[in-house]
This record gives structure tokens, C-alpha cells and sequence, in this order.
């Protein structure tokens, strides 16, 4: 039986606020969760990660709550485009599932480190802020309409960058997790700007050298 025309602009209206405002309250419940994981747990680049079921006990909620926000707009195009309630929290599950993943692999490469690798390791970071890689995973993430794996994939590839400054200043510093949401969301929410991004890059290099030369004293 073929479903009104009417009928399927409510049903989509009605899917699109459920998936926004599931997917900001699922965030802001999972910044709640991570501030408490993660207090008195900061020791900068020495930060232990502790046990795997521990650490992806805290990196899930982590990055539900920095990465969400800036998957509502996909979430929108899910919910206008299926009608359904159901395929819009299949697709933000599977997004946080990728973020999953990429703390599998970050628990088995991280390691408590020194400032010298910090620096270097933000000094990476910039470099990738502005390659052709970088800006072609960040289009994709703005335009995707597929499923939340193809969409988490290319996002991780846009925030990447932004995520390794932070395992390299405080894995668990509360502070550095919100300046890097902010950041992810910006880039999510606008497209590649020169104007901007060159500088943004050339700060995020500049701190990097920073810590190099300042070494253990900061």
C-alpha cells in the first residue's frame, strides 16, 4: 500500500528530531560520564592507559561525546532520507563503533612518552592538518550520505590529525579533550577555508616547536 505523501514528510520530520535530539543528549550524557571517568586521571604525556577493558571503558564515552555533535548533521540526512528512527540509531551506532575501533588501535600503539615526542607528534599533526588527504576526508565527512561506517571512516580521516595532538598532550586531560572537540566539530560543521586553516595549522606546528624547545620544563 503506498503511503501518502503527507504521511512520509511527517514520519521524516518526526525521524529527523528524534535523531537530533538523541544524538546531542546521547553526547551530552557521555561528557557527563567522561568528565567523572576521567577526573584525577590526567598525567600529560606519561598519562598510563591502565587495562583494555578500562581504557575503551573510557574512550567510548569519550569520543561519543566529542564526536556526536558534529555527526547530528548526518544524522539529519539519515532521518530525511529513511523516515525511520531505527536506521538513524544504526547508523550513530555504528559511527561510535569505528571510534571503537580506532581506540583498539590506539591502546595497542600508545605508549607513556616525553615531551620530545609530544612535540614531534604534534608537529606530525599540523603537517596532516594540510595535506590533500586530510581535505578530502573532511569534504566527505561534510557531504556523506551513506551508512554511519562509510561516514565514521572518512571522519576519523578528518580528525585524525586533531586526535593525535591530543594523545600527545593528555589522553585523559579534560581540558585538551574540549579544545579538540571544538575544533572537530568546527571542521565538521564548515568546509576547508585556507584563511582559516593554514593559520590553525601553522599555530598547532608552532606549539609543537614550543614543547621541543621548552622541553621538560612546561
Amino acid at each position: 500500500m503506498n503511503v501518502p505523501q503527507y504521511a512520509r514528510t511527517g514520519r521524516a520530520k518526526a525521524a529527523a528530531a528524534a535523531a537530533l535530539t538523541t544524538t546531542l543528549a546521547l553526547a551530552a550524557v557521555c561528557w557527563v560520564i567522561s568528565i567523572r571517568q576521567m577526573s584525577g586521571m590526567d598525567m600529560g604525556a606519561a598519562t598510563q592507559l591502565g587495562s583494555f577493558a578500562f581504557f575503551i571503558a573510557v574512550w567510548v564515552p569519550m569520543m561519543a561525546a566529542m564526536m556526536l555533535p558534529g555527526a547530528a548533521p548526518a544524522a539529519l540526512r539519515c532521518a530525511r532520507t529513511s523516515g525511520r528512527v531505527r536506521t538513524v540509531l544504526i547508523f550513530v551506532g555504528a559511527y561510535v563503533a569505528i571510534w571503537a575501533l580506532v581506540g583498539v588501535v590506539v591502546y595497542a600503539a600508545y605508549r607513556p612518552h616525553g615531551t620530545a615526542a609530544a612535540g614531534a607528534l604534534v608537529l606530525s599533526a599540523a603537517l596532516y592538518e594540510i595535506t590533500p588527504l586530510k581535505r578530502r576526508c573532511r569534504r566527505r565527512c561534510l557531504e556523506s550520505t551513506g551508512s554511519g561506517i562509510g561516514f565514521g571512516l572518512w571522519c576519523v580521516g578528518s580528525s585524525i590529525g586533531l586526535m593525535v595532538v591530543m594523545l600527545a598532550l593528555g589522553v585523559m586531560n579534560i581540558t585538551w579533550m574540549a579544545v579538540i572537540a571544538v575544533l572537530a566539530l568546527a571542521q565538521k560543521l564548515w568546509p576547508y577555508r585556507a584563511l582559516i586553516d593554514v593559520p590553525l595549522s601553522l599555530a598547532i606546528a608552532g606549539f609543537g616547536l614550543f614543547i621541543l624547545v621548552a622541553g621538560p620544563t612546561i
